[in-house]
């Protein structure tokens, strides 16, 4: 334990930060499996479920709570995992549309 008083007054705001940081880290990861679910599902609402994943992901960036050049990678993968759920749900009615021809 520090004897210094600056030095105790500086764990102190490092152990509220990390729990802040906990918190806002823990809740990126819960935007992004609800915007992987939600498009997975085909549900209305996976549009806005991937603006708040994203929107959360920016915020988080620009507070410092992880670097602007992560964020830029989880959104990017994000993107491309979701449009991937919707290419493939939309190929397959394609394929099954072009036989019936």
């Amino acid at each position: 334990m520090a004897n210094i008083k600056t030095q105790i007054k500086r764990n102190k705001q490092n152990e509220r930060r990390r729990l802040r940081n906990k918190a806002a880290k823990a809740e990126i990861k819960t935007r992004i499996k609800t915007a992987i679910g939600s498009a997975e599902s085909g549900a209305d609402t996976s549009a806005e479920a991937l603006r708040s994943a994203v929107g959360r992901l920016d915020k988080a960036a620009a507070k410092g709570i992880i670097h602007k050049n992560q964020a830029a990678n989880r959104k990017a993968s994000l993107m491309r995992r979701v449009n991937q759920l919707k290419g493939s749900g939309t190929t397959e009615a394609t394929a099954s549309n072009s036989g019936d021809d």
